[in-house]
């Protein structure tokens, strides 16, 4: 048996507001929104490449992410300011040889990451 990764899902408190700076964010799409919004699903118009599920939960986020998305730019710092245009936070930046990160969050906290080279 062997697994296939089909989306990743994002819990927040209000799905459909946050799906307006996802769908801005990362050229996405509502594929569908389920629960009278308390699921939202987010997907390429061909659906193929990444899902993005956004689930209402009652709890705001506590702590550090434990699964976030690592995204990638060609022009990392120009995505990032785009970002941070439309609502995001930057929290920090990282360098490795050969690569470079920024950790962001998400309108409602939810950490992820914009990559390039370095």
């Amino acid at each position: 048996m062997a697994l296939t990764p089909h989306m990743v899902t994002i819990d927040c408190a209000d799905p459909v507001s946050l799906a307006k700076f996802w769908t801005e964010a990362a050229g996405l799409e509502i594929r569908a929104n389920l629960g009278d919004g308390a699921f939202v699903v987010l997907g390429q118009s061909d659906g193929n490449g990444i899902r993005l599920g956004l689930q209402q939960v009652p709890e705001p986020r506590t702590g550090k992410n434990r699964v976030h998305v690592d995204w990638t730019a060609s022009d990392r710092p120009a995505e990032v300011a785009r970002l941070t245009a439309l609502g995001a936070i930057e929290v920090a930046e990282h360098t490795h040889p050969g690569l470079v990160w920024t950790v962001l969050t998400d309108p409602e906290g939810n950490e992820f990451c914009v990559a390039g080279r370095e």
